[in-house]
């Protein structure tokens, strides 16, 4: 059994942080001494090595609760995206080094900036947070899409895109322009009513989604045009942050 400042030593985790966690109930301590100390077990410290990669995956503390409490938590899964997520980023900090150590050696012969590009492991800290299907959205999603034909997902999927082809057509307005405010609302309403309970802070990380430089951003701007992506997210950053 560990303290919480052994707990925080070897972890790197703030002793105020632990409490947080054992006070939300996302790591109780094992056992809690009658002087008040708190104690944790190694299955209390492995619960903490996914609760950290959950929180590499961006996922809030709540979202984590829920996915370590649920019964279909798979610890084997987590294990293999947190392998390959570390890996992604041991390649990008090595060629980072690598062009880092050129500079020094050569000096700068051309303005490549390809080192700096962290899409890759940004997309799949994405697609691995999409697979956990134990968030309360991700049911949500579940259930509203049971039974929905083929068809039916295509007419919603070009739905969206004509809200996507409006944020085109007014892209040269202000991202905080009434017109671009009520798009972004229609756009809320529209994935609260097709798919999940869409609140402001699920539209905000849609919306650094949309315009983060991968698959979405190419995709939108493909069918929509170019800047499209990124403007729809000023649009949805200033319609959740209120400004207009």
């Amino acid at each position: 059994m560990m303290t919480v400042h052994e707990v925080s030593k070897i972890s790197g985790v703030s002793i105020r942080a632990l409490h947080h966690y054992h006070n939300i109930g996302l790591l109780p301590a094992t056992e809690v001494t009658e002087a008040g100390y708190r104690l944790y077990d190694d299955t209390a410290l492995e619960r903490l090595h996914h609760i950290l990669l959950f929180k590499e995956l961006e996922f809030s503390l709540k979202e984590i609760k829920d996915i370590l409490d649920s019964p279909d938590f798979d610890r084997n899964r987590a294990l293999e995206q947190q392998i390959h997520l570390l890996e992604l980023r041991k390649e990008h900090l090595q060629n980072l080094i690598d062009l880092a150590w050129g500079i020094k050696t050569i000096g700068v012969k051309e303005m490549n900036f390809d080192s700096f590009d962290t899409r890759k492991i940004d997309e799949y800290a994405a697609k691995a947070k999409e697979s956990w299907g134990s968030t309360k959205a991700y049911k949500e999603y579940e259930q509203k899409s049971a039974g929905r034909s083929k068809e039916e997902q295509q007419k919603l999927n070009i739905e969206m895109i004509n809200i996507f082809a409006e944020f085109s057509r007014i892209k040269d307005h202000k991202p905080d322009g009434e017109e671009a405010i009520r798009l972004a609302k229609k756009l809320q309403d529209f994935i609260t009513e097709n798919f999940y309970t869409c609140t402001n802070e699920i539209l905000q990380e849609l919306g650094k989604m949309y315009a983060g430089g991968g698959d979405f951003t190419d995709n939108i701007n493909k069918t929509c045009g170019k800047g499209t992506a990124e403007f729809a997210n000023e649009a949805i950053q200033s319609y959740c942050r209120g400004l207009f």
